[in-house]
């Protein structure tokens, strides 16, 4: 089952960042970043939070599981949805552990 856009929309609003947080589709999911860092991923209508040690630190007891199959556990933070604050912390948290993005190559002109 693919993530439907409401509920993409109702995270961004959550979590409140503005135009620092980004999302973009991947693989019929959606990957949702800050400051161009993939945070989390929305799969089944679920959020994903990347695994790092803000979880561990900011939401302990979240239950894990993957995303999709094959994938390692990712902590479920849908509880969290009703906490924009906590939320928020954590999405913050997560950016600032995740390494810059990988800058992009141009396409050469043959």
């Amino acid at each position: 089952m693919a993530t439907d856009r409401d509920f993409i929309d109702y995270v961004a609003e959550q979590i409140a960042l503005g135009p620092r947080l980004t999302h973009r589709k991947m693989f019929g999911e959606y990957a949702l970043c800050v400051d161009d860092k993939v945070v989390a991923f929305a799969c089944d209508n679920s959020l994903f939070v990347k695994p790092s040690a803000a979880a561990a630190e900011l939401a302990p007891l979240l239950p894990q599981r993957p995303p999709y199959p094959g994938a390692k556990d990712y902590p479920v933070a849908d509880e969290l949805l009703d906490d924009s604050d906590a939320l928020r912390r954590l999405i913050l948290r997560t950016a600032e552990l995740m390494p810059p993005p990988k800058a992009r190559r141009k396409p050469s002109t043959r």
